[in-house]
C-alpha cells in the first residue's frame, strides 16, 4: 500500500489532513503569522493561532481562507505546502495524489484557485470534492445507493446543507454563517449587553463551555473576563447558557431556514427517505449543544450528530480518493 494518497479538508477555521492507511494525521488551525515588514512567514498552524491578538505591530496573524474561500492565495499555497510536508514527512519520493474539499457554493474560479495552490504545494494529481459529499462519506453513509440522505455540515466559515442520492448532490445550499459567526455573535452580545469587549478566543471558549442553541433544563454559568468599554478597565462578568442562546439565535435561525428551504425543494420520494433516515450533522459547528433539538423542533425530523463531527469531512475526502483509486484500478 502506498501512502501517497492525501485528503485535505481545507477549512476556514482548521485544516485536517487524512492519509490513506493512517487516518487523520494532522489537524491544525488555518492561521499563518507573517512579518509585515519583509513578508516572511513566522509561524503556521497552532503556533500562529497562539499569536492571534498577541503580536507586536509588525507581525500579523491572518486566516488565508475566509468563509471557505481563498482570500490570500500565496499564503494559502505556503500553508498547504507546510501541512502536506508536515503530514507526510520530508522523505516522500512520490508526489501525492491529493483530494481537497471545498464548500458546495464555491465558483469555478475559486475551485481553480484551490486546485492551482494544491499543485503548487507539490501534488501529482488533484481532485476537488464538495464538502457535503465528503461529510456524508466520512459520516459512514453509503452515498452510492438511490436513497435520500440529508447532511448539514457546519464548519468555521460556511454551513453546507445538501440532499445526496446516488453519489451526487440533488439539492444543496451553502450559507456563509457557521462557527465563526457564533463567536462573533457572542462578541457583539457581550458588547451590547455589558459594554464588555471580549476577544475571539474568549468568545469561542464561551461557545464551547456553555453555548447552547436550545433552552436547557439546567442553566450553566461561566465567568468571562474582558475590558469594560466605559471605564477602559478589565472586568469579570458571569454569563449564563440562556444568554448564549439569545446571542446565537439569529445565526441558528438562518441555518434552520436554509435546512427548511432545501427540504422544500427536495423531490417527494427523497424527502420521504429523509424522514425515515433523519438528518445528519457534521462539522465542528455541529458540536454546539441544543442544535439537534432545535432542528427537530422545527422540521419534526429525527436529527443526529455524526460520531466524529470534526474529522468527518477529512476522512470522507481521503476515502473519496480511495473510492476513485479503486474505481480507476478496476477500469484499468
Amino acid at each position: 500500500m502506498n501512502y501517497s494518497d492525501v485528503g485535505i479538508d481545507l477549512g476556514t477555521a482548521s485544516v485536517l489532513v487524512y492519509i490513506k492507511g493512517k487516518g487523520v494525521v494532522l489537524k491544525e488551525p488555518s492561521v499563518v503569522a507573517f512579518d509585515k515588514d519583509n513578508n516572511k512567514i513566522k509561524a503556521i498552524g497552532e503556533d500562529a493561532r497562539l499569536m492571534i491578538g498577541r503580536t507586536p505591530g509588525t507581525i500579523v496573524a491572518v486566516r488565508p481562507l475566509r468563509q471557505g474561500v481563498i482570500s490570500n492565495y500565496t499564503v494559502t499555497e505556503q500553508m498547504m505546502k507546510y501541512f502536506i510536508i508536515k503530514a507526510m514527512g520530508k522523505k516522500t519520493f512520490r508526489k501525492p495524489r491529493v483530494a481537497v474539499c471545498v464548500p458546495s457554493g464555491v465558483t469555478e474560479v475559486e475551485k481553480k484557485a484551490v486546485e492551482d495552490a494544491t499543485y503548487q504545494a507539490g501534488a501529482r494529481e488533484v481532485t476537488i470534492i464538495e464538502e457535503p459529499i465528503a461529510a456524508a462519506i466520512g459520516a459512514g453513509i453509503d452515498i452510492s445507493k438511490p436513497q435520500g440522505n440529508m447532511i448539514v455540515d457546519i464548519g468555521g466559515g460556511t454551513t453546507d446543507v445538501a440532499v445526496i442520492s446516488l453519489g451526487g448532490t440533488v439539492e444543496s445550499a451553502s450559507i456563509k454563517i457557521a462557527g465563526d459567526d457564533f463567536d462573533e455573535a457572542i462578541v457583539r452580545y457581550m458588547r451590547k449587553k455589558y459594554n464588555l469587549l471580549v476577544g475571539e478566543r474568549t468568545a469561542e471558549d464561551i461557545k464551547i463551555n456553555i453555548g447552547t442553541a436550545f433552552k436547557r433544563t439546567e442553566v450553566d454559568y461561566m465567568d468571562v473576563r474582558g475590558r469594560n468599554l466605559v471605564t477602559g478597565l478589565p472586568e469579570t462578568i458571569r454569563v449564563s447558557s440562556d444568554e448564549t442562546q439569545e446571542a446565537l439565535k439569529e445565526a441558528t435561525t438562518q441555518i434552520l431556514d436554509t435546512i427548511c428551504s432545501v427540504l422544500e425543494k427536495t423531490p417527494p420520494e427523497l424527502a420521504g427517505d429523509i424522514v425515515d433516515r433523519g438528518i445528519v450533522l457534521t462539522g465542528g459547528g455541529a458540536m454546539l449543544r441544543g442544535l439537534e433539538e432545535l432542528i427537530e423542533e422545527r422540521t419534526h425530523i429525527n436529527t443526529m450528530t455524526a460520531d466524529e463531527p470534526m474529522t468527518c469531512v477529512a476522512i470522507g475526502t481521503g476515502r473519496y480518493i480511495e473510492f476513485l483509486a479503486g474505481y480507476n484500478d478496476n477500469a484499468n
